[in-house]
């Protein structure tokens, strides 16, 4: 294979056959001559009789899973795990863990299966938590984490650490990992996190340090691009639930009972279709990818009429940033950013019940009773699932097999139902969306029965908008309703199950 570097923050391996590497950074890259050590993991009893723990040096994962016989084999990442090699004595690491951005179910767990891997797997016993997000590193106290401290963390809500938005002085932040002593940092949050997180990573390597940058992708709303899924997503969804059920039993209980959920979704309306595919009771379902209308012919005041109609009550789910051009108000506002850089949206959902009871208001002959709910805040507070739970102890034991190995500037997450270590710029180039000329989209528009309310122009864009590559290779999750998609990966216990023989050491 032959190998160049495209830049700093990702490595560019091309194989036989079109095989395309997008290799994360390793200290190797930058500190010449490092010393490596066997890996604690060979005299650790509970991997004893574990076959293959360790992967092997050109494990990969395909970013493609659908193929044809004459497609060239595509993009692929580098496969998570121990390697035989690790590059820091156990005594030597002094890691940290930051927690940014908002809320998400699974923050706690994540946090706690990287102190007690750190601890249990590699024998480290100076791990730090940073008070309050980015801010924290300059400004405020840590906290000695210790796997007695984290013990029962995992069974609430929220993140000890606490968090904040923005904050992010590169500068103050690298100064503080050097004069601690920090050399591993574990940093938790959404696509502005991980953008910090690469100018730090930056900086770190301009200033020759050995020190490990590992992110964790943290989006309730599931718009972080490459990987399968978010921690926290399917807590969101299964709690999300639980509002719609409400709505549900409201609407349900009154004539011409109309129940309203709006649920999170900024760009993105994973949350809101999920919930309504898993529900049942939801008649329509909004998401900022598309459009709608309220008046005329095909609007959604006449299919709520024609619903209330047939059935006598209705549910409608909207995700937060459906709409938002139909607001009046909404210019000014959507100019406003918070201090991740998002923007501030209007209550949506708010809007979208006034025009509906106005609308109906107007109808003498059919008098609307009308429920709003909005659970957002309850959603994000919960503590995570029994499905979140396993997957966000993948996904902070693989980063902390990736930092002891010497990887650096990645973030680690699902492909195809294998853990990957992943280039921040992967990360950062763009936000996952709901492909609404996709085969998952259809798929809620065939069990709700509602109008995809989109003209025949519109169609013809948002066909255009999508290629076909993009749908195989960059929209997993719009396709996880397939069986096979919906299946727990079988080897994913970190069991190193894989096609080739015999352990092989990690250059």
């Amino acid at each position: 294979m032959a190998s160049n570097d495209s830049d700093s923050q990702m490595k560019i391996v091309h194989g036989d056959a079109g095989y395309i590497l997008e290799d994360v950074p390793h200290f190797a890259d930058y500190i010449p001559n490092l010393p490596t050590y066997p890996n604690p993991l060979r005299s650790n009893p509970a991997y004893s009789v574990v076959k293959q723990y360790f992967v092997h040096m050109d494990d990969t994962v395909p970013q493609k899973v659908v193929v044809h016989k004459d497609s060239p084999r595509g993009v692929h990442f580098r496969r998570a795990g121990p390697r035989q090699k690790v590059y820091f004595k156990s005594d030597e690491v002094h890691a940290c863990i930051v927690t940014c951005g908002g809320l998400c179910p699974g923050l706690n767990t994540v946090i706690r299966e990287i102190v007690c891997g750190l601890s249990y797997m590699y024998g480290v016993n100076k791990v730090l938590g940073i008070d309050g997000g980015y801010r924290g590193f300059y400004s405020k106290n840590t906290i000695t984490l210790t796997p007695k401290v984290v013990n029962d963390i995992h069974k609430r809500g929220g993140t000890i650490l606490g968090t904040s938005r923005g904050g992010h002085d590169t500068g103050k932040i690298v100064d503080s990992i050097q004069d601690r002593g920090i050399n591993q940092v574990y940093i938790i949050g959404g696509d502005g996190t991980q953008r910090g997180a690469t100018v730090i990573y930056e900086e770190v390597r301009r200033r020759g340090l050995k020190v490990a940058i590992a992110g964790i992708p943290k989006t309730i709303d599931n718009d972080i691009p490459v990987i399968d899924k978010s921690f926290g997503f399917d807590t969101a969804v299964e709690e999300a639930q639980r509002a719609i059920n409400a709505a549900h039993v409201e609407a349900e209980s009154i004539e011409n009972g109309i129940g309203v959920v709006k649920l999170m979704g900024r760009y993105s309306g994973f949350i809101a279709m999920y919930a309504t595919l898993a529900s049942r009771d939801v008649d329509c379902c909004l998401i900022p990818e598309s459009p709608f209308y309220l008046e005329g012919k095909g609007g959604l005041f006449e299919f709520i009429e024609k619903r209330l109609k047939e059935n006598g009550h209705m549910v409608i789910v909207i995700a937060e940033g459906a709409g938002q051009d139909l607001l009046t108000e909404s210019m000014q506002a959507m100019d406003q950013k918070d201090a991740s850089g998002n923007k501030l949206l209007q209550d949506v959902g708010l809007w979208i019940s006034h025009k509906i009871k106005d609308h109906f208001a107007r109808k003498d002959k059919m008098p609307i009773n009308l429920k709003y709910i909005d659970p957002t805040y309850m959603i994000r507070a919960i503590p995570s699932n029994a499905s979140d739970n396993v997957y966000c102890t993948l996904l902070a034991q693989s980063a902390v097999h990736g930092a002891m190995a010497g990887y650096t500037g990645f973030t680690v997450g699902l492909v195809n139902g294998r853990q990957t270590y992943i280039p921040f710029i992967r990360i950062n180039e763009r936000q996952n969306k709901v492909v609404i000329t996709d085969r998952m989209w259809a798929r809620l528009l065939s069990s709700t029965n509602q109008p995809s309310f989109l003209s025949p122009k519109d169609l013809e864009e948002a066909k255009k908008a999508e290629s076909p590559t993009q749908l195989l290779e960059e929209n997993n999750c719009n396709d996880v309703g397939d069986a096979e998609k919906e299946q727990p990966p079988k080897d994913e216990q970190e069991s190193g199950n894989h096609t080739d023989n015999g352990i092989k050491t990690q250059n």
